[in-house]
């Protein structure tokens, strides 16, 4: 049975899923700084449009003329953030009155409100620093860690009971597989925020060559000045060819590693959960792929960051299986669908407290 809070959990779950994506959108768009000003556009609400409103955009931000369609890519972006921040106190709130209740999570619930708050920093950063690439990548990391903090937090509130242990094996690839995705997304945030996607517009090879000129120091040059606008980047090619070339080499890592966390998922049972990880890998490679290759067009290069959340979403559920190993409460899940290790022969598995069970 489900715990209060779940049902917001996971409406939080979702909309923060469109968050990230519509974050995706805005910086696809060039639409990071469409409106210059935080947290309102051009010191109103929404985006201006009457010829007021114009003049007063143009008298009090003369060197950022408005464009409406980008102004609003971000606006909207803003409020549908503004309303996840609001759902998540309100998860805090209830978190905090019900903090003697057993069974509630209490930290997961303010730790998220603490990261809102950074989010919250980091959106105004984005604006204030000129889309600064450091900034702009810690950004997106914080709406990802965002996505990812809810959807553990809806894990937790669903009424499944831990009840299992699995191999330490599992468990250790599990927590590789996170860590390296993670990792992947952060290259993937700096490719984005460097505008390097499409610095090789071949695939496998970049230029036509196996090893392209490259410049990793500078495409890794952590200090970049603050100041100077960079819409469309500051990097040279060789710099922006760097950065691509060692996003290709992280996601090649990424897929040994996840090849072999489906094995060892598979090993023990978790077949379901096998098939997730290497339908969501599967999808993230043709996307990143497909960018290249047709020159990165918006929609894939959209559906690309949803696959990347769809990915990080998996490892989480993962790693989740891995340390708990889930059974239904209310129900015995039949064996096609159990999540949980079955293997005939196995010994009996004991749960604290409890009788052995046998799965």
């Amino acid at each position: 049975m489900a715990k209060p809070g779940f049902r917001l959990a996971l409406f939080a779950t979702l909309l923060a899923l469109i968050v990230v994506l519509l974050g995706a959108y805005t910086r696809l768009t060039h639409a990071g700084l469409g409106c210059p000003d935080w947290p309102g556009c051009y010191g109103f609400i929404s985006v201006p449009k009457s010829e007021a409103q114009l003049a007063h955009a143009e008298l009090h931000f003369p060197d950022a003329p408005v464009e409406a369609h980008k102004g609003w890519n971000e606006m909207v972006h803003r409020y549908f953030a503004g309303t996840l921040g609001l759902l998540i106190t309100v998860l805090a709130a209830r978190a905090w009155m019900n903090r003697r209740h057993p069974g509630l999570p209490l930290k997961l619930p303010l730790f998220l409100l603490a990261v809102v708050f950074a989010q919250a920093a980091f959106g105004m950063w984005t604006v204030t620093l000129k889309l600064w690439p450091q900034v702009v990548t810690g950004h997106l990391l914080g709406g990802f860690a965002t996505l990812s903090l809810l959807f553990l937090l809806t894990l937790r509130l669903s009424g499944v009971l831990p009840a299992l242990t699995v191999p330490k094996r599992l468990q250790h690839w599990a927590t590789a597989g996170l860590l390296l995705v993670i990792g992947q997304i952060a290259l993937g945030g700096w490719v984005s925020s460097n505008y390097a996607a499409v610095a090789c517009i071949d695939f496998p090879t970049c230029h036509g060559q196996w090893l392209p000129p490259a410049d990793f120091a500078n495409g890794f040059h952590l200090t970049q000045h603050i100041g100077p606008n960079y819409l469309g980047g500051q990097l040279d090619s060789d710099a922006r060819t760097a950065i691509h070339l060692t996003h290709r080499i992280g996601a090649l890592l990424v897929t040994v590693v996840l090849l072999g966390l489906a094995w060892q998922l598979k090993t023990v049972g978790m077949t379901r959960l096998a098939g997730l990880v290497l339908v969501a890998l599967a999808a993230q490679i043709t996307l990143g792929i497909s960018n290249v290759l047709f020159h990165l067009p918006l929609p894939v290069a959209v559906a690309h960051n949803a696959g990347g959340a769809a990915l990080l979403l998996t490892l989480v559920l993962v790693n989740y299986h891995a340390r708990t190993s889930l059974v239904r409460v209310r129900h015995q899940v039949p064996l096609r669908w159990r999540f949980t290790p079955h293997k005939h022969g196995a010994s009996p598995i004991t749960i604290k407290g409890e009788m052995p069970w046998q799965p």
